[in-house]
């Protein structure tokens, strides 16, 4: 089947075999170190958190759960789906730089657009000014997916909305319920535990 944006598609593969081998390299290992870099933003987000209210600390413990759930969904959409890869489906497009994935991982929609939009919007909630690196770089990963020719346009742009979307309906529902799990474990009698959560906000000595 000839999809609607198969011709962005060729265009942008056959630019990206016009490019020079160095920028080809990074394309192919970008989006694996996209996903390191959430993962360190994340436990980062935790570290901070320890030291902040129960809202705040809760919001940065739900920001990996939410983009698992957001993967989830991205994964039960493709089985559903069952779109082909670009990679095989596209007629007299140039060959793919990355290799190929296999007949039934599914292309629609892609799972890296999906946890790299999940992971800069609940970072963003975490912190707003982390939008000035979390949306160019998932935007980056998930342009970085048409550009290697795993994905379709169409499949990077659903994923980016649907991690977004499932993500920030997981933080709402799971807020409240995270603070008071969060306001329990901090006076936990257990060390580990209140070390998880860190002691809070900091308490202004008292004025004598």
């Amino acid at each position: 089947m000839d999809f609607m944006d198969s011709g962005l598609y060729r265009d942008i593969t056959d630019y990206a075999h016009d490019t020079p081998t160095w920028v080809q390299h990074t394309a192919e290992t970008g989006t694996e170190a996209g996903l390191l870099v959430f993962v360190a933003l994340f436990v980062l987000a935790w570290w901070r958190a320890r030291r902040a209210d129960t809202r705040a600390f809760a919001i940065a413990a739900l920001a990996p759960l939410a983009t698992a759930v957001a993967y989830v969904c991205s994964e039960v959409l493709k089985s559903v789906v069952t779109q082909e890869r670009p990679c095989r489906a596209v007629t007299d497009a140039a060959p793919s730089l990355a290799v190929c994935p296999p007949h039934g991982d599914w292309s629609f929609p892609s799972n890296h657009a999906t946890i790299a939009g999940a992971s800069a919007l609940t970072l963003v909630l975490v912190r707003r000014a982390l939008i000035w690196l979390t949306a160019p770089l998932a935007a980056l990963m998930a342009f970085s997916r048409v550009f290697v020719g795993v994905h379709y346009p169409h499949d990077v742009a659903a994923g980016l909305l649907l991690g977004t979307a499932v993500a920030l309906a997981a933080i709402r529902l799971g807020t409240r319920p995270a603070i008071r799990l969060t306001e329990t474990m901090r006076t936990s009698q257990a060390p580990a535990v209140r070390w998880l959560t860190g002691p809070g906000p900091a308490t202004a000595p008292a004025r004598r």
